[in-house]
């Protein structure tokens, strides 16, 4: 207090905020101010647990919402403002800034048939994401993705994702692998909507940005450790504040997990390093079902010894791959897509390369994606970003020489099962249950 009285002593005129500050007696910085968002995670309604449920010498912070997603990506942050929209007391646990999720490193581009490039229908879509998986995908899920994906897109556009565009002002479609028209009769389809090769990062941050105007309470820097499970029905999680090291309890009548894959337990992939799989392992923790855990995607193109991704997009554009002879080889293995095969058609092709000695370098063990014959406004407007990594990662002016690259583990299909309304199921008697109080989009 006499601290308090030095420091007035010293304010001539008293403006709002010396007026703030003499009225509560304390340092500004420890004023409160009600925003509509707080991500440090201290909020009226957490309560410090001391009872001997844990540790008496271990407080449990308390917390209880409506609905608690873990994880901040695309799918965590739409889950969460969509919720908060739906007037759900709602709370985003991330261990990372929500502008740091791997979803930034997404590259090629969202898949909508959208029609801009040529006549398309969602059916078609369909048919090559059905074909795509041998089959083995949820239909259920797999028709409601594509013919919602439309939808998406144009609500991206609303919110305000930058969208590459036609000379008309239509949002631009570049061909992508195992995209056909008229169920695999009419040729390659420009399915794809992108942000030049850098969808992912326009995405993250049109996301977050938008998902500030609603009254969700982000607990940043939270690590998820456990679903609390109660007779069968999920009752929120356990996560581990990484600033302090407090453990803190969410009670939740419903829990969201989007929490990515576990491209990281292999040696090598496109993930970056906080793709660990929490969610999967936080599921099969609560002694819950994991299901397709081999059903693991290896993208054909990332760059020899780094691992790095070059998107799918660069062979949309014209790039192609070609092996220590300059064949292009996809033409044997896919004559009609060629290149923009399914990526285990391609990656397979190139592992068959390799095996029968036809590999590029020293070992003879990677190929070649060639993209010099490409014109330089292509690659400046449609590649900027391929063309640095390509130089940071492997020293190649793409302008010039080809890229070094290798089937690289990229994305995970296994995970939580769930219906195709994104509820947890376990499988049990011979039919599907549904998992209450648990949702899941990894």
């Amino acid at each position: 207090m006499a601290s308090t009285l030095k420091l007035s002593a010293h304010i001539s005129k008293a403006g709002p905020l010396q007026k703030l500050f003499l009225k509560t007696g304390q340092p500004l910085a420890a004023v409160q101010r009600n925003f509509s968002f707080k991500v440090n995670g201290r909020n009226s309604d957490a309560k410090s647990s001391t009872g001997s449920q844990i540790s008496r010498d271990y407080p449990v912070v308390d917390h209880k919402y409506d609905a608690v997603v873990v994880g901040a990506g695309g799918a965590g942050l739409r889950a969460a403002f969509g919720l908060a929209n739906e007037g759900f007391k709602t709370a985003c646990i991330t261990k990372l800034f929500p502008t740091r999720s791997h979803t930034v490193a997404a590259q090629g581009g969202i898949n909508a048939a959208l029609g801009h490039m040529e006549e398309d229908h969602w059916t078609y879509h369909f048919y090559d994401t059905v074909k795509g998986s041998d089959w083995l995908g949820d239909q259920d899920a797999i028709h409601y993705m594509c013919e919602e994906a439309p939808k998406a897109v144009i609500e991206l556009e609303n919110y305000g994702m930058p969208f590459s565009r036609l000379e008309n002002g239509k949002i631009y479609q570049r061909a992508f692998g195992g995209q056909s028209t008229k169920f695999g009769k009419g040729g390659q389809a420009h399915r794809c909507c992108c942000v030049a090769d850098r969808t992912g990062h326009s995405l993250l941050h049109t996301l977050y940005g938008r998902s500030l105007a609603y009254d969700t309470k982000y607990f940043i820097e939270y690590f998820a450790m456990d679903l609390i499970m109660e007779d069968g029905e999920c009752r929120g999680v356990i996560a581990l504040n990484l600033e302090d090291g407090t453990i803190h309890r969410f009670h939740s009548k419903n829990t969201i997990l989007a929490t990515g894959g576990y491209g990281r337990a292999y040696f090598s992939c496109t993930s970056a390093h906080t793709c660990t799989g929490d969610g999967t392992a936080m599921v099969a923790r609560a002694g819950l079902q994991n299901e397709d855990m081999e059903f693991v995607q290896f993208h054909p193109t990332g760059i020899y010894g780094a691992g790095c991704l070059i998107t799918e997009g660069s062979r949309g554009e014209g790039g192609y791959l070609i092996n220590s002879e300059g064949e292009r080889y996809m033409e044997r293995y896919a004559p009609t897509a060629k290149d923009l095969a399914s990526r285990d058609v391609v990656s397979r092709s190139s592992t068959i390369e390799i095996r029968e000695g036809r590999g590029v370098g020293p070992e003879k063990d990677h190929v070649y994606l060639q993209l010099s014959h490409l014109p330089a406004e292509v690659l400046k407007t449609r590649l900027p970003g391929i063309s640095e990594t390509a130089m940071i990662f492997a020293g190649v002016d793409v302008t010039r020489d080809p890229i070094p690259v290798l089937p690289t583990v990229h994305y995970n299909m296994g995970g939580v099962p769930t219906n195709y309304k994104g509820q947890a199921i376990v499988y049990n008697d011979g039919k599907d249950q549904v998992v209450p109080g648990l949702f899941a989009c990894c």
